[in-house]
Formats: C-alpha cells, structure tokens, sequence
C-alpha cells in the first residue's frame, strides 16, 4: 500500500486502540491499512505525538512508516469518543486499572476486543474475564485475537493470520472483518477459552524453549519440549472447557512454533537469558517491554493443580524463575518421566494417535485448504 492511498480518508468503523507498545501500534496499523478509522491511545504524550505527527513510533517500532490516515491522542476520552470496537493492548496485569479509568469513556454496547495474552495474577482470570467484569458487558460483546503474531514482521507488512473469538459468531466476523487487510488475515471460531488459554501456554512454553536454548541445548532438546508443551497446552486448556482443535490451530500451534523459534519474542529472549545465567530481576530490567510469560507462571500452575493438570516443563520454568534449578538441569527433568508413559493426552484426548501427530495433521489441512479444512476457524 503506497503512501498516496493510505492518506485516503477512511472509511470503515471508527475504532480506538488503547496502548502504543510494538503490538498496539502495530494492530493499530492492521486496522488503518484495512480501512478504518483508528485512534490509537498512547500514554506517553511524547509518544502520542510522534504517531500523530511524523508517523513513526521510534521506540518500539524503529524504522516502521505508520498509515497516514492513522491517528493518536495521549486523551483517553478522544480516543474513545465514538468508538464502536475498542481493542485494548496494555499489559496483563494492568487491564483491570485500565478498563476502570476508560469505562466512563465508551459508549453504549461497544465491541471491546482483547489482544493480550495473559492471565490476572490476583484472580487468575483471563482477559475476556477481567473485561467481563470491570465492563459489565455481555460476553457476546467481547473478542479475543490470537495468533502466531510477532509485531515487527506484520508491522512490515509480512504475511500473516490471526483467529479472532467471541462466544457470538456474529461478534467475532464483525471483528474480523475489520482486522484484516492484504497481509493479515483474520479467521473465527467461538473457542475463547481454547483460543486464549493458547495465548497464554505458549508464552510459557518459550521461555523454556529460550532457557535450554541459552543453557546450550540442541534442536532435539527443544523440538522435544516444543512438543511435548503442546500436549501439556492441551490437556490445560481441554479441562477448562476449550476444544482440542483449537490448540492445534492458528492460536496453539501456530503462535508456539512462531514464539518459540523468533528471536523477536520478547518470553524467548527472556528465557534466554535466564539459561545464560542472569538472574531474574536483571532479565526483567533488561527487558524493554512485558514479558507476559514471566507473569503467567505461578497463575497458570495454581489453575492447573485445580484441576489435577500435570505441566512439568511449566513447573521446571517456575523453578528456574525461583532459583531453585539450574537452567543446566532443566532438560533432562522436562523430557524423562521416572516411569515409561503413553504420548496420549489425558481422557483420551488423542484416540488414534497422538496429540502431536493430530495437530500436525490438522495444520498441513489448513495449509493445503487455506484455512478451509478447519471445523472451528471459519474464514
């Protein structure tokens, strides 16, 4: 898209994104170059007034032409005045401030739409969770997008998909037919839990992929985790009540092997350094921006023994957070059992095979289809 035709005046939904982080301005973008009429929030009036003026966000975009058409405000009321989605992408554990200040400012019956993928460490709610409850909207109301979405390559308009998910089918295609564009694609389904529990686990999982990595492990040490934390993300999500299928789609699979592998993920960097040896708080002093997956940790364990789920590699992570086990020590304990075990998830999960093998299946299916071989991620 040429810069002539993003000066173009939208057309589409007027829109707020609230938060200027690398992903926030980036979906800001999405949904510029898609035609809507976007305001972004940024804290900073420093900030907002870089995007507004020179188009640029130099602090976590460096180097990235914004839309023409795209504007900001640091006034939260002016971002929001008129909005008829709001997408929200601060960090997790600040949602629940966030949404209390903002409240007075949205009017009647907004589409509020999550794009972070956390949980609240005081309650151990999810995001959509959390919006439910500050907001006091319908469920129906509500959206979730999740994907194998690393902001600076989709902020250079390199080719990607995302799922976006409400529990109204209706909700999640109007969604979605704002969020996208020629490089980003948007399919549905009506999975929120599968699709954010997704969100969450993978984060998880890459900060131990980044720990073994940076502790010197090979490619067999970490395909063995990447798949074995697939089973794990699972069997978490499917005793919460989400679908299977969902974990193998765009918002488990997909986002765990982008997570996992990029350097550009902030949990994979973390992870990282935590296996060269730095300790916790100097890996989060280094790290410029939330690193979800460190926060998520001790939530997603205390739901997981709730429910009677075993997540060995994320109870190895939290040791190593704590300072209890050596980054070295972390991948023999998370690839050996002490007793020979089936590959199958729990309950039978994976009939016929198991949940690895069913997930590749499924994502060679939507590659060959182009998305049109999944049952619950519509296009």
């Amino acid at each position: 898209m040429n810069r002539r035709s993003q000066a173009r005046r939208p057309h589409g939904k007027r829109v707020a994104v609230l938060g200027a982080g690398s992903w926030g301005t980036t979906f800001a973008k999405i949904l510029a170059d898609g035609g809507a009429d976007v305001v972004v929030w940024a804290r900073r009036p420093e900030l907002a007034r870089e995007i507004q003026e020179a188009k640029r966000n130099s602090d976590y975009l460096a180097g990235v032409n914004l839309p023409l058409n795209l504007r900001a405000t640091s006034r939260l009321d002016l971002a929001l005045a008129g909005a008829e989605q709001v997408y929200v992408s601060v960090p997790s554990q600040a949602l629940r401030e966030h949404l209390k200040i903002a409240a007075p400012h949205l009017r009647a019956s907004p589409t509020v739409v999550s794009l972070m993928k956390g949980v609240e460490k005081s309650t151990g709610l999810r995001m959509s969770e959390v919006m439910a409850d500050v907001l006091r909207v319908d469920a129906s109301q509500i959206a979730v997008i999740s994907g194998p979405n690393l902001a600076l390559e989709i902020a250079k308009e390199q080719p990607t998909a995302a799922v976006v998910s409400s529990t109204s089918l209706e909700t999640a295609q109007s969604v979605a037919s704002v969020a996208r564009n020629r490089y980003f694609h948007s399919f549905v389904n009506t999975d929120v839990i599968g699709t954010e529990f997704g969100g969450v686990l993978k984060n998880l999982i890459a900060v131990a992929i980044g720990i073994v990595d940076g502790a010197g492990y090979g490619e067999n040490t970490k395909a063995s985790i990447i798949t074995r934390g697939l089973v794990e993300m699972t069997d978490f999500a499917v005793a919460f009540g989400a679908h299977p299928e969902t974990l193998s789609g765009l918002a488990g699979l997909g986002d765990l092997i982008a997570t996992c592998q990029s350097p550009l993920s902030r949990n994979n960097t973390a992870g990282r350094l935590l296996g060269q040896g730095y300790h916790l708080s100097d890996v989060v002093n280094q790290m410029q921006q939330t690193t979800e997956g460190l926060a998520s940790v001790g939530p997603i364990l205390e739901l997981a023994r709730a429910k009677g789920v075993e997540m060995p590699i994320i109870e190895q992570v939290r040791q190593v957070l704590a300072g209890t086990l050596a980054p070295k020590d972390i991948a023999p304990h998370l690839t050996t059992d002490d007793e020979p075990q089936g590959e199958r998830t729990k309950d039978g999960q994976a009939q016929g095979g198991s949940a690895v093998r069913r997930a590749l299946q499924r994502a060679f299916d939507q590659l060959r289809d182009g998305g049109r071989g999944a049952r619950r991620d519509r296009p």
